[in-house]
């Protein structure tokens, strides 16, 4: 079966057609269907409803010829054609996919380079807010050494890591993950998997991580140049990073679930929370390297992944998104510090170096610090556990001089939500170090967004 790119490339065997065809007809579709959408994801506009008619019996029609194509996935394709046509049946209210969604299940076949078609209403986390329909092409990256991982000490029921091969424009985009939860739906079923582009996080990360050492002047190691060179690898090494990351949201001294549970908590919490999952990938790969018994190709990739949480951490996510309550930017700063006043990283002479043996240890003493913020706060309520996570924080990074919560000028007798008001947008601004670094970056970062693993790395 032939392999699909953006607009009409084809990569593979293009005598093989057919999957072309319906593929473009469908994201042609969804393309002119979108622009008639409200927020919602509803057609309001009762004008509109004979070509949505139209578009939406193409897409089911394509939906079903695509059960020829990718026969594992017939249940799904069939219940998604029939979601599609009740919603025009019924006028185009909110969508309700909870059907198609739940006969979707790739979780089952992790097999590599198994294909699947999905086509929901949804919006994409780091892409849009806006419930439009969506439709992806992509393929299971399952590597043998993963399926080793995850049979072993590292089981993950859920997690599907996937590559994209073509995508509709609410994925040209930063968003790398598509999850069940951003699906329009009546009810919320159990969630059984979730799924990341590996392909998306790579390349961004090799692009990105190539601009700033070279502005940087870091001198990399031999292993984690391999990272920028190889597409192929640092998917690997992010599908290994990924596996132990996602495990962890549900393991640990955790103060009752902190992070899936849906509330509205300070945004440094969030910091912390996945903070803490990479630097348990991290400290988790330091212990397969460290051991003798580790098998050699998991060992190369479990050295791999210190560089990706390690580089991706402190030249992306402190530079990516706005500075308004950005939780992943601030657990990048928050590692950056750390390891400049732990004295393993040094800007000397605008030049970057790290000691790179002493390294390991240091990101396991903050992975130790935040595992004892939680273990603590088992035992305390939840205003005082928010507190004290300011306070680790705090310690390290310095806080706006306008903060409330630095003087502590809080209405601690009112209910928790006063204090989350009372965090600033940018509660921890960035360094100068940082703000300078951002002026030669942002265009570099910027230039990511849609990127995927067959795309130009380097321009």
């Amino acid at each position: 079966m032939s392999q699909l790119m953006s607009n009409t490339v084809i990569v593979g065997e293009p005598e093989v057609l057919e999957d072309t065809e319906a593929w473009l007809q469908i994201k042609s579709a969804v393309g002119d269907l979108r622009p008639l959408q409200a927020q919602d994801g509803s057609i309001p506009n009762r004008a509109s409803h004979p070509v949505a008619r139209e578009l939406v019996a193409t897409i089911a029609d394509g939906l079903e010829a695509f059960t020829v194509l990718l026969a594992h996935d017939t249940e799904y394709l069939n219940a998604a054609a029939n979601d599609f046509r009740r919603w025009a049946t019924t006028g185009f209210g909110i969508p309700d996919f909870l059907d198609a969604l739940t006969a979707f299940q790739p979780q089952r076949d992790r097999i590599d380079g198994l294909r699947h078609l999905v086509v929901f209403p949804m919006y994409t986390q780091n892409g849009s807010s806006d419930r439009l329909v969506e439709a992806v092409l992509f393929e299971v990256r399952w590597p043998e050494f993963v399926a080793q991982l995850e049979a072993g000490d590292y089981s993950n029921k859920l997690f599907v890591p996937i590559r994209f091969i073509d995508f509709t424009d609410g994925y040209d985009t930063n968003s790398a993950v598509l999850f069940p939860e951003t699906v329009a739906m009546r009810e919320i079923p159990t969630f059984t998997w979730g799924a990341i582009f590996a392909d998306r996080e790579a390349a961004r990360f090799r692009r990105v991580v190539r601009a700033a050492s070279e502005i940087t002047k870091l001198d990399l190691p031999d292993s984690a140049a391999r990272l920028l060179e190889t597409q192929e690898l640092a998917e690997q090494t992010f599908i290994m990073w990924d596996l132990i990351h996602d495990r962890t949201h549900m393991r640990g001294d955790l103060p009752f679930d902190p992070f899936m549970i849906k509330q509205r908590m300070p945004y440094f919490l969030y910091s912390l929370e996945e903070l803490r999952c990479d630097l348990t990938a991290f400290r988790e790969s330091v212990k397969l390297a460290r051991d003798p018994e580790t098998d050699d190709v998991i060992r190369e990739h479990a050295e791999l992944v210190q560089y990706a949480v390690l580089f991706d951490r402190l030249f992306r996510f402190p530079l990516t998104g706005s500075r308004v309550r950005n939780y992943d930017g601030l657990g990048g700063q928050l590692l950056f510090a750390w390891l400049h006043q732990h004295h393993v990283l040094h800007w000397t002479d605008t030049a970057l170096t790290i000691d790179w043996e002493d390294v390991p240890d240091v990101v396991i003493a903050l992975s130790d610090a935040i595992n004892e913020l939680y273990w603590q706060s088992i035992d305390r309520p939840k205003m005082a556990h928010w507190l004290a996570a300011y306070d680790l924080v705090a310690k390290t990074l310095t806080p706006n001089p306008a903060s409330r919560w630095a003087v502590r000028d809080l209405p601690l007798e009112g209910p928790p939500k006063l204090l989350t008001d009372a965090v600033m947008d940018d509660e921890f601004p960035l360094s100068m170090f940082y703000e300078a670094l951002a002026r030669k970056m942002v265009g570099v970062i910027e230039s990511t967004s849609g990127i995927t693993g067959t795309s130009r790395v380097v321009d």
